[in-house]
């Protein structure tokens, strides 16, 4: 399903109206009329009981909420407008909708100023449902001023609210608070859902998201194609490599893990045994010698290759020739889950970024590795995918984790194009950044994976889809998505937060069963 900024959402409409010759007004009907039905879907009952008020600003928002008002009277809803503007400003469709309203007699409410507002704080009260037609996907800078202070007003009166395309105060492209947004129960979006609805703060503002199809062309939208998905189960189960009824561990992608130090071999047992799990036919990890009995002691299936240590635990160039000889024959390499940040092992990371000639999954310790200099991913040839939090990404584009985190977007985007590698930037919600530009976002998993090992676990299913011959762009796409999925799992059985990384790995199989052989619904592109 595409996801689009502002911008590419404007292109759209105006493609529409130039190209194909549909009035922005037969548009913006549209659109009133399809979200009064979604209201009345989620409100009717208590807006017919206890009324409803259309909180309208100047703009093309305020002209949607003027048609929403008469779809809402025409269904029998006892509504009022409130226009939160001078009548004089408004201008193109949203005028000539304001002026049907005189003709139903629909009751009016002009709030041009403050001292309006304040006169009006009782009949602000009566109305059981509000709906927020304020301001739209163009906002452009902090909201102040009258409009700051009707959305407090209406936040504070404890209604219902049904945002018309977007929360009133929400930056549609990066999910930010632009000063105060309004809190609403249910959103209707027009065209394709708003990069500002799937991130936070913007994805707890927006309530339950309602696409609405508005007639936008199918050849506008993939002319101008917008440059962010989001994932969805069809597309998961098609990047999940098929496997033949005579398949044998030989032919199903052998991963090797470059991970563990001491008092963090957990880390390396839980990517290898992700592996597998992911459907991987071997695996082997590469540890310190002396890790290795521990090592040992910890997994079954997957196989361990002691390395000759710069000191006990520690990994550094010497271990570099005989990783280069284990790589010999396999399909891809993770380097990073609990490895440590010792500068011997730091040298040895960033050569086996470099000179790898496998597919790379890099995370953790690998990551940070590379603070300060990208260099040895510019050198590297094979395929290479950073799997950072924000702040693993903040050091590598040197900015701070809350920089990173008021433009996910954004940021993964920039590393990406800094790296040349696929950045799967992991928060709520996952990011995948591709060189080029493009973005998906992960719509599954919850606040419960906020815990140690998870990300191991992702290291681990990344590697091991890759190893089994999906590419990486498909491999990031499925990985998220199952990682996320298999949690949502684990919420809905074990409760919503204390379940463990190792628990979400081992319901991986089953979520993978489910998606291949249970039906896969239709989702608009």
């Amino acid at each position: 399903m595409y996801v689009v900024t502002a911008s590419e959402m404007q292109a759209l409409d105006r493609a529409t109206i130039e190209e194909f010759g549909l009035p922005g007004r037969l548009l913006m009907e549209h659109a009133g009329r399809e979200a009064a039905r979604v209201f009345l879907a989620h409100f009717g009952e208590r807006a017919r009981r206890g009324g409803a008020a259309v909180a309208c600003g100047r703009g093309n928002n305020g002209g949607d909420g003027f048609v929403i008002a008469r779809w809402l009277h025409q269904a029998g809803v006892p509504v009022s407008v409130f226009l939160f503007a001078d009548p004089g400003r408004l201008a193109g469709e949203a005028l000539e909708n304001f002026r049907l309203l005189a003709k139903l007699a629909l009751p009016v409410h002009e709030v041009p100023d403050a001292g309006r507002l304040t006169l009006l704080k009782e009949e602000l009260r009566r109305p059981a449902v509000w709906v927020d037609a304020l301001l739209g996907t163009g906002l452009s800078a902090e909201v102040g001023g009258l409009l700051r202070e009707a959305i407090d007003v209406l936040n504070s009166l404890g209604r219902p609210v049904f945002a018309v395309d977007l929360p009133s105060g929400l930056d549609a492209d990066t999910g930010r608070v632009r000063g105060t947004c309004l809190r609403a129960e249910v959103t209707a979006t027009f065209g394709f859902p708003k990069l500002g609805h799937l991130l936070y703060p913007g994805a707890a503002l927006t309530g339950r998201l309602e696409v609405l199809d508005i007639g936008i062309p199918p050849a506008v939208v993939e002319r101008l194609r917008p440059r962010q998905r989001r994932i969805t189960a069809a597309a998961v189960r098609a990047a999940l490599p098929p496997r033949p009824p005579d398949a044998h561990k030989g032919r199903t992608g052998h991963v090797v893990l470059i991970a563990g130090s001491p008092g963090k071999t957990g880390a390396a047992a839980l990517a290898a045994l992700a592996a597998l799990r992911a459907g991987a036919g071997l695996v082997t990890v590469g540890c310190a010698a002396s890790l290795n009995p521990v090592l040992e002691a910890l997994v079954r299936e997957p196989m361990t290759s002691p390395l000759p240590e710069e000191e006990p635990g520690v990994l550094g160039p010497a271990a570099r020739a005989p990783i280069a000889a284990l790589l010999a024959g396999k399909d891809c390499l993770a380097v990073g889950p609990g490895l440590g940040g010792d500068p011997r092992t730091r040298e040895l990371i960033r050569a086996l970024v470099a000179e790898s000639p496998l597919p790379l999954v890099l995370d953790a310790d690998g990551l940070n590795a590379l603070a300060g200099d990208l260099g040895p991913l510019a050198a590297s040839a094979a395929p290479r995918v950073l799997t950072p939090h924000p702040g693993e990404a903040a050091r590598l584009l040197g900015t701070t984790a809350a920089a990173v985190q008021e433009d996910r977007v954004g940021s993964a985007r920039r590393l990406a194009r800094a790296t040349r590698a696929l950045v799967v930037l992991k928060g709520a919600p996952t990011v995948i950044a591709h060189p080029g530009g493009e973005a998906e976002l992960n719509p599954t998993g919850n606040a419960g994976m906020a815990t140690a090992g998870m990300g191991d676990v992702l290291t681990g299913i990344l590697a091991g889809l890759i190893a089994q011959g999906a590419s990486p762009e498909a491999a990031c796409r499925a990985a998220v998505w199952l990682h996320g999925r298999a949690a949502d799992e684990a919420a809905r059985t074990l409760g919503p937060r204390g379940y463990l990384a190792g628990e979400v790995m081992e319901a991986l199989p089953g979520r993978i069963a489910r998606l291949l052989e249970g039906p896969v619904p239709a989702e608009a592109p």
